[in-house]
C-alpha cells in the first residue's frame, strides 16, 4: 500500500501560506518573493513533495507502469539488462517507463521526480548512491525500489548485482598469474561501480607487491578512448605488459590500437575487459573478460519487484549473482 504523499496543503501549512501561493511557486518560482522561494523550496525538500502530473489517477491506484533508470542508453550492458526486465514485466501487463541520467546524481534526481509524478508502481535504479532529496522522496512515495548492478553498497530496500571489487580483483590476479607485472587499469565515467573495480585492481596489485597505475577519464567509454588510453599508458610506463579495462569497449579499442602499432597480443601485452559482450566472443584473438549476468540481473529485479507489488515482503535484501572469468586468447 502506497503511503499518503504530501499535498500542496501540507507544504502550505509547513510554510504558513496559502495553497495557491505554493501552486504559483511551482508554476513559476519568480511569482513569489525571493525569501518565500527559499522557505517553500526547503519545505518541499523536507516533506519530499512529489508533483502529480496525472491528477486523474488516484494516489492509491496502480498505474501498471514501472520506472527504470539507466545511466546510459547507448551502453550495451543496459540494453541487455532491459531485455531481462521486459521479459518479465510485459507478460505481467506492466509497461516500463525508461529514463537515463548520464551518470549525474542531479539528473537522476530530476528523472526520479518525473517518474514519481506519473505514479509509477515501482522503480528499478541502476545506481547505489543518491541525493538526500531522492532518498526522502522514495521513502515518501512508499513504492518498491530495487537497485541493480552492485551487491556491495547498502541498499535502500533491495539490491541485485555482482561484487564489482571482487570481480576486478579476480581478473587482476589472473593476469598476474599469467606473468603480467606492469598492469595498467583503464577507467571511464568514474561511477561507483568503476571506483569499486579500481579498488579491486589496486588491492590485487598491492597484495602481489606490484605498483598499480590507473588512467581515468570522465568521458563515455568507447573504442577510440581505449586507443587513446593505450598511447598514454605506453608514454607513462613504456614497459607496460598488461591492460585491464573497466569494460569491453575500452579493451577492444586498446587491442585494435596495439595491432595497428605492431604490438603483438598477448606476447607483448595481455589485455582484459569487463562484461563479456558478444563482440568479445567474435574477435581475433578472443578477448579475456569478466562475464557478468546482465540479463539475469534485469530478470531477477523484475521478478522481485512483482513479488513486492503483490504484497510479499523482501525475502533477501541483497542478491549477489556470480561472475565468470573468461581467459580468452588475449592474456
Amino acid at each position: 500500500m502506497k503511503k499518503k504523499r504530501p499535498t500542496l496543503q501540507d507544504v502550505a501549512d509547513q510554510v504558513g501560506i496559502t495553497k495557491m501561493t505554493v501552486s504559483r511557486y511551482l508554476k513559476n518560482p519568480d511569482l513569489v518573493s525571493s525569501p518565500l522561494q527559499t522557505r517553500i523550496r526547503e519545505a518541499l525538500d523536507t516533506l519530499g513533495y512529489i508533483p502529480n502530473r496525472a491528477p486523474d489517477i488516484l494516489s492509491n491506484a496502480k498505474s501498471h507502469s514501472i520506472g527504470v533508470l539507466f545511466p546510459s542508453l547507448t551502453n550495451q550492458v543496459f540494453s541487455e539488462v532491459l531485455r531481462g526486465i521486459e521479459s518479465v514485466f510485459e507478460p505481467a501487463g506492466y509497461q516500463t517507463m525508461l529514463a537515463h541520467y548520464g551518470y549525474s546524481q542531479e539528473a537522476e534526481e530530476a528523472r526520479i521526480i518525473t517518474l514519481l509524478s506519473y505514479n509509477v508502481d515501482g522503480l528499478i535504479i541502476s545506481e547505489s548512491t543518491h541525493t538526500e532529496r531522492v532518498r526522502k522522496m522514495l521513502d515518501v512515495a512508499g513504492i518498491p525500489v530495487i537497485e541493480i548492478m552492485d551487491s556491495v553498497s547498502p541498499p535502500i530496500e533491495q539490491a541485485i548485482g555482482i561484487d564489482n571489487e571482487a570481480a576486478a580483483y579476480a581478473m587482476t590476479q589472473l593476469m598476474i598469474k599469467k606473468g603480467r607485472q606492469k598492469i595498467v587499469y583503464f577507467a571511464a565515467r568514474m561511477d561507483m561501480r568503476t571506483l569499486l573495480k579500481i579498488r579491486g585492481y589496486e588491492r590485487a596489485m598491492e597484495d602481489h607487491g606490484l605498483t598499480p597505475l590507473c588512467l581515468k577519464n570522465n568521458e563515455a567509454s568507447s573504442f577510440t578512448l581505449g586507443g587513446q588510453f593505450l598511447h598514454q599508458a605506453l608514454e607513462q610506463q613504456p614497459d607496460t605488459d598488461g591492460i585491464f579495462c573497466t569494460n569491453d569497449d575500452l579493451a577492444i579499442g586498446a587491442l585494435y590500437a596495439c595491432q595497428k602499432a605492431g604490438i603483438s597480443i598477448p606476447q607483448q601485452i595481455g589485455i582484459a575487459g569487463f562484461h563479456g559482450h558478444n563482440i568479445s566472443r567474435a574477435m581475433v584473438p578472443l578477448l579475456a573478460t569478466v562475464i557478468t549476468p546482465r540479463e539475469e540481473i534485469g530478470r531477477l529485479a523484475a521478478e522481485q519487484l512483482l513479488s513486492r507489488l503483490k504484497g510479499e515482503p523482501v525475502s533477501q535484501r541483497v542478491i549477489e549473482l556470480p561472475f565468470q572469468l573468461e581467459v580468452g586468447e588475449s592474456l
